[in-house]
């Protein structure tokens, strides 16, 4: 079905659902690269103007990556639910965008509409919102999850603490663990990017960091970020793995290319699920927007599209930590900072729309046209968004994986200024070993618990 819209003298036709979301979007390099980025500002406006009066319930009749040929639509399209989408089933797409806005669509409601939504709908509402529409709605959103820490609660914001290391030294990766500790950060997770997909070192890594959580009872939960086919190995090896970890994207070819298929991640999910370690949310997924370009597998869809609809993959499995590495595969997808901020905002709202505890990695590689004052910007912007949580990276700067992202200083300006606080459980571990005081200020006292951490580091 073709979609068209006169403006001015000139008529704009967009030959399918498909084309009239890629012309929709905000420009980015991705969208240019793979020749489906509007050619003009004035199409953009145009495609936009019709996406505003496309009856929200099209993105149920139209598929974007056809239903016989892909498992993600499969997947979207057979889980949907009807009841839960009658409440906004007679919207448009512009009059969906009104109700977000309007005070109908408290918490409550939101919460409640999300299993009715297609990541296509939250991605098609998103190309009509200015940053701050992505903002005040996503403000509004709660997604709370559980495991050793309470995630998501209003007010909190948590930080996954990142202690990667070029060749996976277990002293270095403890000494950064010891230095995010003692500024207050780890409580979303401690995750490791190993440098090797070895199932006997990321073994390692987990008993290393198993003994220091229970030596001295702190409450996180530790994930090594290696392939899901790796942990099943640790798992059958009996390695206490509280998370199981997979970067996933929006298309059944794009995941293929991950090495991954959801009858794998059922099978994960269940091995997770059978350990018993800490709950229900035993899962942790990181996204990207670009990934399934990169792969040759986005079906003609705009990146952005493309990237929501991986969260219908990670809803699948109620995982404890969702995130979008937002600005990591390259300038090639997100040319610049305004590029990587805007990408963010959206990638924040359309996970959070979907149901799903959202982060933000806040990063960006050292090729693309961005810098640090553009990555203050987008955490500032996120903690207002009322994001579950951000990275915590020694120095802000991972020498494993040769990016920039967000340090433990940066964590502990966004809780600042905003009045935010760590998950309840470590909170109340911080106060305990002198680490943070009432006002959830950083200020450890050199005694007591935070000199046995301090005496544990330099191997006492």
């Amino acid at each position: 079905m073709s979609y068209a819209c006169t403006l001015g003298a000139t008529r704009y036709r967009f030959d399918d659902l498909k084309m009239l979301m890629a012309r929709a979007s905000p420009p980015r390099a991705g969208d240019r690269l793979a020749g489906v980025a509007a050619a003009s500002a004035e199409e953009t406006v145009a495609a936009r103007l019709a996406l505003a009066d496309l009856p929200l319930a099209r993105f149920l009749d139209e598929a974007l990556v056809p239903y016989e040929a892909d498992a993600v639509t499969r997947l979207i399209l057979d889980t949907h639910d009807a009841g839960a989408f009658a409440p906004v089933g007679s919207l448009t797409v512009g009059g969906f965008r009104d109700f977000l806005l309007s005070d109908a669509a408290t918490k409550e409601a939101l919460a409640a509409l999300a299993p009715g939504l297609t990541p296509e709908m939250a991605a098609a509402v998103s190309k009509l919102m200015r940053n701050q529409d992505l903002i005040a709605v996503a403000r509004k959103i709660s997604v709370v999850t559980r495991f050793r820490t309470t995630i998501g609660l209003p007010g909190r914001l948590s930080v996954r603490l990142q202690p990667n290391h070029p060749s996976d030294d277990l002293a270095g990766i403890g000494a950064a663990i010891l230095d995010g500790l003692m500024y207050g950060c780890g409580d979303a997770c401690i995750g490791v990017n190993p440098a090797t997909d070895s199932a006997a070192q990321a073994l390692r890594i987990l008993q290393t960091i198993e003994e220091l959580r229970l030596r001295f009872e702190i409450p996180v939960q530790s994930c090594v970020l290696a392939h899901v086919t790796t942990m099943l190995q640790v798992m059958a090896r009996g390695g206490p793995v509280d998370l199981v970890f997979q970067s996933i994207a929006g298309s059944e070819a794009a995941n293929r290319s991950f090495g991954v298929t959801l009858a794998l991640l059922d099978e994960a999910h269940a091995a997770a699920m059978s350990l018993d370690r800490g709950g229900a949310n035993v899962m942790y997924f990181e996204t990207g927007q670009g990934a399934a370009l990169s792969a040759g597998a986005h079906h003609g869809v705009d990146q952005q599209t493309m990237e929501a609809r991986a969260y219908a993959v990670a809803r699948r499995y109620r995982p404890l930590l969702v995130n979008s590495v937002v600005g990591f595969i390259g300038p090639e997808y997100l040319y610049d900072g305004k590029e990587i901020i805007r990408a963010g905002l959206e990638d924040h709202f359309c996970g959070k729309l979907l149901g799903l505890p959202m982060g933000i990695d806040v990063c960006y590689t050292n090729h693309a046209e961005a810098d640090q004052d553009d990555m203050d910007n987008l955490l500032t912007l996120l903690g207002v968004a009322g994001c579950t949580y951000v990275m915590g990276v020694p120095g802000a700067d991972d020498i494993m994986l040769g990016y920039q992202s967000t340090s433990f200083h940066d964590a502990l300006y966004l809780r600042a200024v905003l009045g935010l606080k760590p998950a309840p459980e470590f909170e109340a571990w911080l106060w305990k070993f002198g680490i943070m005081d009432q006002e959830a200020r950083v200020r450890p006292k050199l005694d007591g618990g935070a000199a046995k951490l301090l005496a544990a580091g330099g191997g006492g």
